[in-house]
């Protein structure tokens, strides 16, 4: 047998590889890591796990929890991937990421020093955005058929709602614009902010984690506003995940969704007390339903001073009413008719019996009194 260096080995290796699976694959598979930098290439690994999830299952990313039945290289040359992120990005509204299940086309190929390996020369969108689409519908039948999609819609929202509990990345764009919105509204609001990460895999988890605190603390608060800013980079698969959903549709205090959306209604949207495209418009939400309130105050106000204006009016006619029934039956009206009122030791005299001979009377007239003796 003739010896052969390694190099040598490989090289036939990598000529049969070269003869024999010379063609270019569409083949299916996760991305396990990636590393792109911009303007450069990209590299990715990408596994299939035994018993994993594809795009027409209840996730797009995968349990890590399960074993490899194929791990390889991947690398994707900066001429293509500067042309295929983009294109991937704006179809499917999500970029190449860890965790997500693609399907790509790649040539195969073997180096001496770093082994078996696929060139990505092409992706197929529409296999991710089809499984996505098909996620959707599998968790909105899901939740609809176990009565949990109108639970928030039924919760009572406080006349004056100014105690609310934010969740959002601290430091994101959306946070700021919410609160410097709500400032300029006008309102004392009281806000108090619950970190969590609102974009990615373990979104829809620091979600659930951050709303776990706030319902400890559900007392203090009228309700929860969940906030994300948009962005070029978009990543909005939390918001349909069925685990986030079914927890918002079960909260017991009023959730207002502004997660930074223009294209799509996300499942949280669906099952939220109430929905609204982006931070700002929370932010507005919340002032201008302060200002109803605000403005029906104003009205019950006029309401009220009217009412009393009015009530006053009938009290002053129905006196001067009184005051005339008083004055026309009162002794010096009745003296002006041609009566008089007979006064025997200063107290009316009602019959004749009650005056005897010589009793001294005192008569009363309209303008003035005379005294008498009674003769018999």
């Amino acid at each position: 047998m003739t010896s052969l260096k390694l190099s040598e080995l490989c090289e036939i290796i990598r000529e049969s590889i070269r003869m024999d699976v010379g063609e270019t694959y569409r083949v299916s598979a996760e991305i396990s890591s990636i590393s792109a930098k911009s303007g450069g290439h990209c590299y990715m690994e990408l596994v299939e796990k035994r018993g994993a999830a594809t795009p027409s299952s209840k996730s797009l990313f995968a349990a890590s929890s399960v074993e490899l039945e194929a791990k390889v290289r991947a690398v994707c040359w900066a001429n293509t991937w500067n042309l295929l992120a983009p294109y991937f990005l704006e179809t499917t509204g999500l970029p190449l990421q860890a965790g997500l299940q693609v399907e790509v086309d790649a040539t195969v190929d073997f180096h001496p020093v770093y082994g078996l390996s696929l060139t990505i020369v092409g992706i197929n969108p529409e296999y991710t955005l089809g499984g996505l689409m098909r996620q959707r519908r599998e968790t909105i039948a899901r939740l609809t058929e176990e009565g949990m999609m109108e639970l928030q819609k039924a919760l009572s929202l406080p006349t004056l709602a100014t105690r609310v509990a934010v969740v959002s990345t601290a430091n994101a764009a959306g946070f700021q614009d919410f609160t410097e919105q709500l400032r300029q509204g006008g309102f004392a609001f009281k806000t108090e902010l619950f970190p969590a990460t609102m974009q990615g895999e373990q979104a829809a988890e620091s979600i659930i984690a951050a709303l776990d605190e706030i319902f400890r603390r559900e007392e203090e608060f009228d309700l929860v506003v969940i906030i994300r800013g948009g962005g070029a980079n978009t990543d909005l698969t939390c918001f349909d995940d069925y685990n986030l959903c079914l927890y918002c549709a079960q909260f017991p205090l009023p959730i207002l969704s502004g997660i930074g959306h223009t294209r799509d209604v996300s499942i949280l949207d669906m099952v939220c007390y109430q929905a609204v495209k982006t931070p700002t418009a929370a932010a507005e939400w919340l002032t201008a339903r302060m200002q109803q309130q605000a403005d029906r105050l104003t009205q019950l106000m006029t309401t009220l001073k009217m009412q009393c204006v009015r009530a006053l009016g009938n009290e002053r006619h129905r006196l001067d009413m009184l005051a005339k029934i008083v004055e026309l039956h009162s002794p010096e009206a009745i003296y002006k008719k041609g009566y008089a009122l007979v006064l025997k030791d200063g107290k009316p005299v009602r019959s004749a019996a009650q005056l005897a001979a010589d009793d001294i009377v005192e008569t009363q007239f309209a303008d003035g009194s005379v005294r008498s003796r009674v003769l018999a």
